[in-house]
């Protein structure tokens, strides 16, 4: 091989190593850095919250620049999952999350929340989204999927997952169905630590494995792996870099053909132990085709990993073609071809977020109100979320006194304020079960009468009289919420 060989050899890896890496930042403006990759072959990129910080015309503006910096089309994604996983900025209009949209358990709907999201995000200038979430929340301890899921009932979980992609995919954004095989049933987060899978494979193939085969069936252009080990299927390897995963089981057995996508590289299993780049040799060896290298820009991690990716094709680990191939289907993922049915402004998805509500009792509320906000911490996912039912109350027309809730101190206030106030309180919580302070609110609101207790989280089997569940904070759940409990619209 000549020297003008081995450098056209080296230029080429090199591209296609940077055409498989979505790529992220913090901000709202794509440093110098992110652009000179984009226009070197950068795959694409990853937004999260910090970056989408204006309207939705803002946002198209960013993605118009990215894609004028790479002089081609690339991968604009995001975990655009709706409910309280959202990257684009809320709106009282936002659709439920898929927690509600479980409960209300109306296909067409949930295919019709898809559609309009879509377009939105078509709208922006996105190509891609990190979603929907196929897994099956069997485990009520779960603390990384819960409201995210679609339900613990998997066949109830397919038919979602399936009306999703379908919606989608209408306005030609590519679905992007995660966590395989599944992070549902388990107890730990994989942002963190490794969770283990114990299931046998004919226990996956009935319970995990169907909203996936529905999402296949329903023609999704991705798949999302997750940092998951399963040792049934492979006892050396976890899911990101396991052929027996990314291969046998989900190409050969469920026969998806699309982009097979990494979760985010720098979270616990790969970043503390393999590292980032040799994780991301080995999760194209696997047969990974784009990885997202996560929330931060990796400015040492996008220098080392062209050169890495070399090595291991020279040294015969990872052979040229599979590279080839993985580069061309995360491409694929630049492409956004609509069908022409469009969305357009339909009512079930308008209507979506107050249908999915579950009431209990009479939740009217009257006079002034004591509104007791419980604020758990957000989880990496959902990211730094504002939000508060007393707002749209107050818009309303009630009349509003708020206490905010985040620990045992503001709890005992609270609890004091509940026993004296001759005010009719309404009490929101969220995922109590993790917080002892919360349970303590909630007992002072059960000792009085005139209270309603609105349950934002993922619902217990127990429920006060009168009570209503929204399962999300997205603020169109909230809205819907305050309509009930103040008998009237906004103004």
């Amino acid at each position: 091989m000549t020297a003008a060989n081995t450098r056209l050899d080296e230029a080429e890896i090199h591209r296609l190593a940077l055409g498989c890496i979505l790529a992220s930042w913090t901000g709202p403006v794509p440093p110098a850095r992110i652009e000179h990759l984009l226009a070197d072959g950068l795959g694409g990129v990853v937004l999260f919250e910090n970056n989408i910080t204006g309207d939705d015309a803002a946002t198209r503006a960013l993605t118009d620049r990215l894609r004028t910096a790479a002089g081609r089309p690339i991968v604009i994604a995001a975990d655009e999952e709706g409910g309280d996983v959202v990257r684009l900025p809320w709106t009282e209009g936002s659709g439920p999350g898929q927690a509600a949209l479980g409960h209300l358990d109306d296909i067409e709907t949930t295919e019709q929340v898809y559609a309009s999201l879509g377009e939105r995000l078509a709208r922006c200038g996105l190509t891609a989204d990190l979603g929907p979430v196929a897994d099956v929340n069997t485990n009520p301890d779960n603390p990384v999927v819960g409201l995210r899921s679609f339900g613990s009932d998997s066949a109830l979980v397919a038919r979602h997952v399936e009306a999703a992609v379908r919606g989608l995919q209408r306005a030609g954004v590519a679905a992007v169905v995660k966590h395989f095989p599944g992070h549902g049933n388990t107890g730990m987060d994989s942002h963190h630590d490794l969770p283990v899978i114990d299931s046998d494979l004919d226990h996956l193939d009935r319970h995990e494995l169907p909203p996936f085969r529905a999402g296949i069936e329903a023609g999704t252009r991705a798949v999302m792996t997750g940092h998951l080990f399963v040792p049934s299927v492979d006892p050396d390897r976890f899911a990101t870099i396991s052929p027996a995963l990314a291969r046998t089981l989900l190409r050969e057995r469920l026969g998806f053909t699309g982009t097979v996508v990494s979760d985010a590289m720098e979270m616990g299993p790969l970043a503390g132990g393999l590292g980032i780049v040799e994780g991301t040799v080995q999760a194209l060896i696997a047969g990974t085709d784009a990885i997202e290298l996560g929330f931060d820009e990796h400015v040492e991690v996008l220098a080392a990993l062209p050169g890495a990716v070399y090595a291991a094709v020279a040294d015969g680990r990872l052979d040229l073609e599979r590279l080839r191939d993985a580069a061309a289907r995360t491409a694929a993922l630049a492409v956004v071809v609509p069908d022409g049915t469009g969305a357009g402004d339909h009512p079930l998805a308008a209507s979506a977020a107050t249908r999915s509500l579950e009431l209990h009792g009479d939740v009217a509320t009257e006079g002034k109100l004591l509104v007791v906000e419980c604020h758990s911490p957000n989880s990496i996912p959902t990211g730094d979320l504002d939000w508060s039912l007393a707002e749209p109350l107050r818009a309303r027309g009630a009349e509003v006194t708020l206490l905010r809730v985040t620990d045992d101190a503001t709890a005992a206030a609270a609890v004091d304020e509940l026993r004296t106030s001759g005010l009719f309180a309404v009490v929101v919580t969220r995922d109590p079960q993790w917080y002892p302070w919360q349970r303590e609110v909630l007992r002072a609101a059960a000792a009085r009468t005139r209270v309603v207790t609105v349950d934002t989280g993922w619902p217990s089997p127990a429920h006060p009289p009168a009570s209503i569940r929204t399962r999300g904070i997205g603020r169109g759940l909230l809205a819907a919420a305050a309509d009930l409990l103040a008998g009237s619209p906004a103004a």
